[in-house]
C-alpha cells in the first residue's frame, strides 16, 4: 500500500502501457470497451496528477531548503521497499 502511494504515476504508466498493448494485440475487443477504459484511464491519471501536486506541495510547505527534484532519494526508497 505504501509503494501505490508513494508511485502513483510510474504505476499509471504501466497501466496505460498494458491497456496499449491489450488493444493492439486483441482487435476483437468492442471499440466501446476499449473507449470505457480509455475515458477511465484519463480520470485516474487526473487522481495521479493530484496526488503528485500534494506530494510537492508538502515538501515545498515543509521548508527543505533547497530545490525540489522529485527524484531526489528514490533510490534509496527503492532499497528500503525491496529489502522489506
Amino acid at each position: 500500500m505504501q509503494f501505490i502511494k508513494t508511485h502513483p504515476a510510474r504505476i499509471y504508466a504501466v497501466a496505460v502501457a498494458a491497456l496499449a498493448l491489450v488493444a493492439h494485440y486483441v482487435p476483437e475487443l468492442p471499440s466501446a470497451l476499449v473507449l470505457g477504459l480509455v475515458a477511465a484511464v484519463l480520470g485516474t491519471g487526473e487522481a495521479v496528477q493530484r496526488a503528485e501536486d500534494r506530494k510537492t506541495a508538502e515538501t515545498a510547505s515543509a521548508g527543505e531548503g533547497g530545490p525540489l527534484d522529485e527524484r531526489q532519494g528514490d533510490d534509496q526508497a527503492d532499497a528500503d521497499e525491496l529489502s522489506a
